[in-house]
């Protein structure tokens, strides 16, 4: 199995995000939270390392929300790594907030988004915030069609207050994307993309001819991992794991896919970082483009 440093991350590549330029294997941090993304995690010494090992092994591309916790992941990431080191991009996300019960609601008046972009500024530890994604509501469990324009609007506000730098849509529509590129410069979709999910190929390829990045969240499945015959294949061919298989498969589909797998395991993290070193020949292409038609895979949990 490669080994994990900062040079075998970097053959994943970079891509443009607004004004950034970030390596192409990122990572989420959303399962730094407790069981169900809420609460704190059952190891905090862990969560923490993980983080820092992220960045030591070249990852300058991280992923959060404060809704996550709530609070939780932000402020490990805080703890973690403030002051940041140069480079390091963090891309946080707004539109939901978390019941007493865990249940994810929608909040996306503007009064709510404002208040969103004021916590993830305070418990990052940050004056501006780089990157701002828009998590619909008009669908939990997936895209739904519906109007985004006020919400979008008092991000916009907020972006020409300088509290943000540039703004993202997540778990929207084509027509939504098409829609929101009218009101204000969208910098990357963040919706789900993987093996199993190809729901999307024709807006990734869409982005990518327009220079914008795509981020597939749940790349490896979710909370429950991408499970296939033919994956499995792929990888004891490669002498590689099913993960570093699908990830792969990801950084070789287009190159506007920035990747953002989450792990709270030190272990699993090099593993993942270091599917930027795994090549796919054409074969082995063709027959894990074919997993999705074949629906013979474990599906993700719901995602906020």
């Amino acid at each position: 199995m490669p080994s994990t440093n900062t040079h075998t991350t970097s053959r994943a590549g970079t891509y443009a995000l607004g004004s950034f330029t970030v390596g192409r294997l990122g990572y989420g941090a959303m399962q730094l939270a407790g069981p169900g993304v809420f609460g704190p995690p059952q190891d905090r010494a862990g969560a923490l390392a993980v983080l820092r090992e992220a960045v030591e092994s070249g990852v300058n591309h991280i992923d959060t929300s404060d809704f996550y916790g709530p609070h939780i992941t932000n402020q490990l990431i805080r703890e973690a790594l403030h002051p940041y080191r140069e480079g390091l991009t963090i891309v946080t996300k707004v539109g939901a907030m978390r019941g007493a019960d865990a249940s994810w609601q929608p909040a996306l008046s503007p009064a709510q988004l404002t208040q969103a972009v004021h916590d993830n500024l305070r418990n990052l530890g940050l004056d501006v915030l780089d990157v701002v994604n828009l998590r619909s509501m008009h669908g939990l469990h997936g895209p739904a069609e519906g109007s985004l324009e006020a919400e979008l609007t008092a991000l916009a506000e907020l972006q020409q207050r300088g509290l943000i730098r540039h703004i993202g849509l997540s778990n929207v529509t084509a027509r939504q994307v098409e829609n929101g590129r009218r009101l204000c410069e969208i910098v990357c979709v963040q919706n789900m993309f993987n093996l199993a999910q190809q729901a999307d190929g024709a807006l990734v390829d869409r982005l990518a001819a327009e220079g914008i990045a795509y981020v597939p969240f749940f790349p490896l499945g979710g909370f429950s991992p991408l499970q296939s015959d033919a994956l499995s294949d792929v990888a004891r061919q490669l002498g590689a794991t099913p993960m570093q298989v699908a990830l792969a498969w990801l950084l070789q589909r287009s190159p506007n896919l920035l990747l953002i797998p989450g792990t709270s395991s030190v272990g699993h993290l090099r593993e993942n970082l270091a599917a930027a070193s795994l090549a796919l020949d054409a074969d082995s292409v063709a027959r894990l483009d074919a997993i999705a038609a074949s629906g013979v895979v474990a599906m993700p949990a719901d995602h906020a």
